[in-house]
């Protein structure tokens, strides 16, 4: 049995990648797949984002409404089965939670009422139920209960060290998700635990691990975890792996980090219990002693492979496009895992979930229905129009005018050629309107032999590039337009040898930087400053980003001022 953890980064861009959602599946390998950061909205699900062929899934999006919450992080679970009802396969779990403490609405499944199963979950009886709302309203945990262990897919938040209230958010929702955690062993349930976690536990696991980097408080707070210091858990990759260094499975998108392997550990899988083997010596014996018999970085899977790119053409990121996640998945395989009793699919799985399977409509859905119904209507109605106005108009030309003024036709025809469309006549139902108005005004009824030889010369001189204009004055107006487009091209690349001229280069390559703006809050926040545009990397390597650092210009902003 395998069991993979992947950051996707956004769920339909990897699905846009592979084709389809049953590619990017398939393309892990594994029976039990967890992805965080799909950054899907409860609004946004739908079945070819949310249900493959062969697996069952189940979903948590973020219910938050706080600015700059809404369609982020976002984590699923996917279940590589045969059948879905009575069937005794492990993958398949006998039950499905969204969240961890017990306090959302529906979490249960999707056919249970409102107010079934809310409750605060076993071991958070302490804790105020609007603080285990707020922690679990972030779409960050899908539990599965696969019969010998539960499953966690965590989607870990992520706190700078300057912004106090997500510091606090952060803290609070690992100290309720370890609580869980304990709840369940206290029952002698096992536990795995992967997803991204937002943290790197040791210096082994970060690329430029300070002397200060192991006493952050939520590295100290993972490796308390780990059974080498106390706890029950194991961290399996490291376990597997103790001196493997460079093994990272993060990498900065905006400094080319992939390129050198200049990243970090922060996806993670972990376990706790007892084996599933019958020994009354618990020594030397527990789940992953007994049953974990591999674990890896798919590296297969970076944007970036060693030696596909050279730094020099990093750049800056401009005009690089990496296809991909910043993350690498993780596996773990395990052994000895037997069958378990028959059961069905949870009611969490998203196949019960009425917006998916097209049982229940939603208001953008009925929105667009509508309107796509009205718009209908307004197209028959103005082509309706249309033609009754050709008729009224071509009943007034054989009254009045059986011969039409000749310039005058020519002007209106020379204007009609030349104007613009305005932005608003791509929107229209008819862009066309205009030209079968003309022609409308053109047509003359056929059974006037007079009229009709009227017609045929009009159009014969019209379609002959109109023999009235003088050709001095084509050629000087085609002269006029040459000479204003090489001015103006002239003029962008004087202001692009000018803005070349004022960037300055790198002290370590000799190469010209690339500009950045301080968008972090603060006295600096808007100010352009200047950096080496090559890939960041270890200090020792000379082809790696050098350091370069310089703020832009301020005089011309003062001169103004």
């Amino acid at each position: 049995m395998k069991i993979a953890t992947y950051n996707v980064n956004g769920l339909r861009p990897r699905i846009s990648q592979y084709g389809s959602l049953r590619k990017l599946l398939d393309s892990l390998d594994s029976d039990i797949i967890c992805l965080q950061e799909t950054k899907l909205s409860r609004q946004e699900l739908r079945a070819d984002v949310v249900s493959a062929d062969g697996y069952e899934s189940f979903f948590s999006c973020t219910r938050s409404i706080e600015k700059g919450r809404t369609g982020y992080s976002g984590v699923v679970t996917f279940c590589k089965v045969q059948s879905a009802f009575a069937s005794n396969e492990v993958a398949l779990p006998v039950d499905a939670e969204e969240g961890f403490t017990g306090v959302l609405d529906n979490s249960r499944g999707f056919g249970s009422r409102k107010h079934d199963f809310v409750g605060r979950a076993d071991g958070l009886e302490e804790f105020d139920r609007d603080e285990l709302l707020k922690i679990d309203s972030e779409g960050r945990c899908i539990i599965t209960d696969h019969g010998h262990f539960v499953l966690f897919n965590i989607y870990g938040p992520r706190a700078a060290c300057d912004d106090a209230e997500r510091i606090e958010f952060k803290l609070s929702f690992y100290k309720i998700l370890q609580k869980r955690w304990e709840a369940l062993m206290r029952k002698g349930r096992r536990i795995i635990v992967v997803g991204d976690f937002n943290i790197a536990p040791s210096s082994i696991d970060r690329c430029d691990a300070g002397p200060d980097f192991e006493n952050n408080e939520f590295r100290v707070w993972f490796r308390s975890l780990l059974v080498e210091s106390g706890g029950l858990f194991f961290d399996v990759f490291r376990a597997k792996h103790p001196e493997r260094t460079e093994a990272y499975t993060c990498w900065s998108t905006n400094t080319g980090g992939e390129i050198f392997n200049f990243g970090s550990r922060i996806d993670h899988i972990i376990t706790a219990g007892s084996c599933l083997h019958e020994n009354n010596d618990p020594e030397g014996h527990n789940f992953f002693s007994c049953h974990v018999k591999d674990c890896d970085i798919l590296t297969q899977f970076k944007r970036c492979k060693p030696g596909t790119m050279p730094s020099y053409r990093w750049k800056g990121g401009k005009n690089i496009k990496m296809e991909g996640s910043d993350h690498a998945p993780v596996f773990m395989s395990l052994t000895d895992i037997p069958d378990i009793h028959h059961h069905n699919t949870p009611s969490l799985s998203i196949r019960y979930c009425p917006q998916v399977r097209g049982c229940q409509q939603t208001l953008v859905s009925m929105l667009s229905r509508s309107k796509s119904t009205e718009e209908t209507k307004v197209d028959e109605q103005s082509v309706a129009s249309l033609d009754e106005e050709i008729k009224v108009q071509n009943h007034e030309l054989r009254v009045k005018s059986p011969i039409l003024n000749r310039t005058e036709m020519k002007k209106k025809l020379k204007k009609s050629r030349s104007s613009q469309l305005s932005l608003k006549s791509f929107f229209q139902s008819s862009p066309n309107k205009e030209v079968k108005s003309m022609t409308a005004e053109l047509s003359v009824d056929h059974t006037s032999d007079s009229v009709e030889g009227s017609e045929t010369e009009v159009l014969q001189s019209t379609t002959k590039g109109e023999p009235d204009e003088s050709p001095c004055e084509s050629d000087a107006c085609n002269s006029s337009q040459t000479d204003k487009s090489q001015s103006a091209q002239l003029e962008w690349q004087r202001i692009q040898q000018f803005m070349q001229s004022s960037i300055p280069v790198c002290k370590g390559h000799g190469e010209q930087c690339v500009s950045r703006v301080v968008k972090k809050a603060g006295p600096t926040i808007g100010r352009r400053f200047y950096v080496c545009a090559r890939a960041e990397g270890p200090a020792s390597n000379p082809e790696a980003n050098c350091g370069y650092f310089k703020w832009a210009d301020l005089r011309s902003k003062r001169k103004q001022g």
